[in-house]
């Protein structure tokens, strides 16, 4: 689970993301994310680590913070391979 600003996101145990409060910059945008194993919430955007190490981001991108294209064998904290 995590909170922003004005918005609060949650993974379920199937991998699915949830997420309420303000969508005004599309942060709650994630009702088609599936394989989630760990979510971060920033401000006004938010970020999800699938399960294959691949990141995905929805949100206000003012200043690249949604800028996750390429990134791959991204590991969760507390996780060691």
């Amino acid at each position: 689970m995590a909170a922003g600003s004005y918005h609060t996101v949650g993974v379920t145990a199937a991998g699915r993301v949830v997420a309420v409060g303000s969508n005004d910059l599309g942060q709650c945008g994630v009702v088609d994310w599936r394989g989630i194993v760990a979510v971060a919430a920033g401000s006004t955007h938010t970020l999800g680590l699938r399960v294959d190490g691949t990141v995905v981001a929805t949100g206000n991108n003012d200043h690249g913070q949604c800028e996750v294209t390429g990134w791959d064998a991204i590991q969760s904290p507390g996780h060691r391979s």
